[in-house]
């Protein structure tokens, strides 16, 4: 048998001591890590609850893109870079045109030189047509304007001889006074006679407008011009030349010495301006028709 070893009171007690510290460290341990009795359930609920609840790296990218903050830097510099990448694109464009045109063979380009020479004379062509057109145009509107005014001065013209449109013009006024009324109808018919004889070109009778087809005739104390009874004094108003009306009355034996052996009294005045504007309804023929086709 080995010997007993010696007995030794410190390192008993010591060691003794050293098992109860450990023991007690023990026991403290597991009554952090043991739940409460009856109140495990709560607690561990309300740790959970407690601590925040972590994201996931997809999640966290998502709200750090979305919704989107942007500055108005950030939009200028956006716009910025929109801008030169459509240059750029546009330059490239224009580049890759360019280095087409000098990598093509030179017949290609005789080709495209001949075409576009051709589309140039064709285009010169078409121009040239259409300034010719355009010019026949501008003739034939002038043409027809002055047609249309040459028109409308001959249906004035025409309107004037016929009494349906008034008149103005230079001319004069006659005035015969018949107080004993000795002036017939003859005398005034060869009145008007004298004076279309001399150039005038319309003529009016106190309210009566003188045509062609003016017919006179005797009434008691006065005439009748075109079925219209017309009494003394009689006022002609004539627009012609003055300087040739005048003097065709009163040349010796003409209209004024007879109105005067008539015991009438005539005068007769120069105007600047005669208004004609008694008119007469337009008469349409029966019979008589155009010949012209």
């Amino acid at each position: 048998m080995p010997p007993e070893a010696p007995h030794r009171p410190g390192y008993t007690e010591q060691r003794a001591a050293g098992s109860d510290a450990e023991r007690e460290e023990q026991e403290a341990g597991q009554k952090r890590t043991e739940p409460a009795v009856g109140d495990g359930s709560g607690a561990t609920a309300d740790g959970e609850s407690a601590a925040p609840a972590r994201l996931t790296g997809r999640q966290r990218l998502r709200a750090s893109l979305w919704p989107p903050r942007l500055t108005r830097a950030q939009l200028i510099v956006a716009l910025l870079l929109f801008i030169l990448g459509l240059g750029l694109a546009i330059q490239v464009r224009s580049t890759s045109d360019s280095s087409a045109l000098r990598g093509a063979r030179q017949e290609d380009l005789v080709r495209i030189l001949d075409e576009l020479d051709n589309r140039s004379q064709r285009l010169t062509g078409e121009q040239r047509r259409l300034e010719g057109q355009k010019t026949e145009l501008e003739n034939s509107s002038d043409q027809a304007e002055e047609a249309r005014k040459q028109t409308v001065e001959k249906e004035q013209q025409l309107g004037v001889l016929a009494g349906t449109v008034a008149a103005q013009g230079p001319g004069i006024n006659l005035t015969i006074d018949d107080p004993h009324h000795s002036v017939e109808a003859d005398k005034l018919l060869d009145t008007i006679q004298e004076l279309r004889a001399a150039g005038a070109e319309a003529i009016q009778v106190n309210d009566v407008r003188v045509v062609a087809s003016t017919s006179l005739s005797d009434l008691r104390g006065g005439v009748q011009i075109d079925g219209k009874r017309v009494t003394q004094p009689y006022r002609f108003k004539v627009i012609g030349k003055p300087e040739d009306l005048e003097p065709a009355l009163n040349i010796p034996g003409g209209v004024v010495q007879t109105l005067e052996k008539e015991q009438a009294k005539v005068s007769v005045a120069r105007e600047q301006k005669i208004v004609v504007d008694a008119l007469r309804q337009a008469k349409r023929p029966d019979y008589a028709r155009s010949s012209s086709r």
